[in-house]
């Protein structure tokens, strides 16, 4: 009985019973000894099975938190490139495609603005042109980005990248403006009339005419001071237009091709190849670096037979160039222009000008005066404003303005003293401030301001006075009147509070060659002052932004690249 149940719980777990089976016939079998490469192979599973479970799981390596620095900056840098290449799409495809302007409501006022530099064009920038009929007279059609203009001197920036068409500007007002192509040439403060004139080359049937205004701004900006020295209208060049750069950029290469000419003397190369700059202001100082550069960088290589007779002298009726800067950036530009062999006569008073000489006379330090004969083969202008004829004219017509020298004097709001309904702003206008386009900038946006709020202040008085004549006359909802009135008082007297206008100083840049440049820039409470290479790159993003347009900026930005690779032109025209 045992046996059977012993047999069918076999037949019911076979593997345990082959297992008790296979125990049992090696338990009776004799011991062998086991062989030492089964012994090795099991101690090595052993200690592999005993390694495996002591070891702890291996924690995934973080990376290095430099490595994610720089991931970062990486991802930050092309998502900048994407953002900006974004906005440059987004500024070219708006200048391309203006929206359409509403026409000009005639029954609002005339406001009249003469001129298109720095001042006129902040104005036009920030001004809403539906308020008023916006005219603006001005004998050239384009902004002027000035501060770039030595450049196009020696043809680092082409002209044309810095100049804005006016239309442009004011095709992409909310309201049409009307443009006049013209020289403002009288203006008659009784009865508020502007005489202007086509000076072009074509003319029509109507060449002369006038303008009505009821609002009038003046933004014609100064003409070269000469200070009644003999010969500088009729032998040197200005620096403050277009053609002026071009013709500066043309007699530089008629010097050059002349010094070469064949059989010409030592003595005559040596004054063509002289370039005399007048003024140590940042337009002098920055000609005379550029040109500097353009004879290091290019013509030594195009002409090496008059490499060493190039020089660049720097004239300065004052101690010292650059006289708004601080003490250590003037330093720092004298130290330079030695580097670069430019010389510079400070406390020296030019005399007279001649066809090929500047005589100038010098104080030393001991208080003596000595003059000098300086031959030349190009003379620059850069120093001094003058008043522009159509101010002259103004000025004659009101008694407030005689005592008045540099331009127009002006009150706190940039009314011209002595007039109702007459505004002046940039060069033309006397603030207490330094004539710079910085300054111009400021006030242009000031007046958009003022006139913005005139505009509001004229709309609530009107709307006050319609509820007020029918407050207890007609209206049976006087209270819910006298509530707007109230509100509209408030709103009154919040937009009447507007702040005189006061300068707000940014800083002053200035080039001084060798891809040097200095900067006084306006921090906090105090200012920075640095000069050098980095500097140099802080002054062409400074620049760069300043431009008016994508347009601009990437021209300029072109051009630079240009003059790098290829070098800047050498041809005559």
């Amino acid at each position: 009985m045992a046996s059977s149940i012993r047999a069918s719980t076999m037949l019911q777990s076979p593997s345990i019973g082959l297992q008790s089976v296979a125990r049992r016939s090696f338990a009776t079998l004799p011991r062998a000894r086991p062989s030492t490469s089964f012994v090795n192979a099991s101690r090595l599973q052993q200690s592999s099975r005993r390694g495996y479970a002591d070891i702890k799981p291996v924690e995934p390596v973080k990376p290095r938190r430099k490595f994610r620095t720089l991931r970062w900056m990486w991802r930050a840098t092309y998502l900048s490139l994407i953002g900006g290449v974004a906005y440059m799409g987004y500024g070219i495809y708006e200048l391309r495609h203006p929206m359409e302007q509403p026409i000009p409501d005639p029954n609002k006022q005339n406001l009249v603005i003469l001129g298109t530099g720095w001042g006129a064009v902040s104005l036009l920038k920030k001004l809403n042109t539906e308020n008023y009929n916006v005219i603006v007279v001005s004998p050239r059609n384009y902004f002027l980005f000035t501060p770039l203009l030595p450049s196009c001197t020696t043809g680092t920036i082409e002209h044309r990248s810095i100049m804005e068409p006016i239309r442009s500007i004011l095709r992409h007002k909310k309201a049409a403006v009307t443009f006049y192509e013209a020289e403002a040439s009288h203006i008659d403060p009784v009865r508020k009339t502007v005489s202007i004139a086509d000076n072009s080359e074509i003319k029509g049937t109507s060449a002369k005419t006038e303008v009505s205004y009821d609002k009038l701004v003046i933004a014609v900006g100064a003409e070269n001071a000469t200070f009644g020295i003999q010969g500088v209208t009729e032998h040197s060049c200005f620096l403050k237009e277009v053609g002026d750069a071009q013709r500066i950029r043309t007699k530089i290469m008629d010097c050059i091709e002349t010094a070469t000419f064949k059989d010409q003397s030592p003595e005559e190369i040596k004054r063509l190849l002289h370039m005399v700059v007048v003024g140590g202001g940042p337009t002098g100082v920055e000609f005379a670096g550029e040109l500097q550069d353009f004879f290091d960088q290019d013509i030594r290589k195009w002409v090496p037979e008059i490499s060493d007779k190039f020089k660049v002298t720097l004239i300065e009726a004052l101690p010292n160039v650059l006289p708004s800067f601080s003490k250590q950036l003037i330093e720092y530009t004298e130290s330079t222009f030695k580097e670069e062999k430019i010389t510079i006569m400070t406390k020296t008073a030019v005399k007279k000008v001649t066809e090929n000489t500047v005589e100038a006379e010098e104080t030393g330090p001991d208080g003596k005066k000595t003059t000098t004969i300086l031959p030349y083969g190009l003379l620059v202008w850069a120093t001094g404003n003058a008043v522009r004829p159509i101010v002259r004219d103004l000025m004659s017509q009101i008694p407030a303005q005689k005592d008045s020298r540099r331009g127009l004097a002006v009150n706190e709001y940039l009314a011209v003293q002595g007039t109702s309904d007459i505004w002046a702003t940039g060069d033309c206008a006397v603030a207490g401030y330094a004539p710079t386009a910085q300054v111009a900038a400021q006030e242009g946006a000031f007046l958009a301001r003022l006139f913005n709020t005139m505009a509001k202040t004229e709309h609530l008085e009107n709307r006050i006075d319609e509820l007020s004549t029918s407050l207890n006359v007609t209206r049976t909802d006087a209270p819910v009147v006298a509530t707007e009135l109230e509100d509209l008082q408030k709103s009154l007297r919040r937009i009447k509070d507007i702040k005189p206008f006061h300068y707000s100083h940014q800083g002053s840049l200035a080039y001084i060659g060798s891809d040097r440049a200095v900067a006084d820039v306006t921090w906090f409470n105090g200012n920075f002052a640095s000069g050098g290479s980095l500097t140099y790159l802080f002054w062409r993003s400074a620049y760069l932004s300043m431009c008016f347009s994508t347009r601009n900026r990437v021209l300029v930005v072109v051009d630079w690249l240009k003059s790098k690779a290829f070098g800047r032109d050498v041809s005559r025209e």
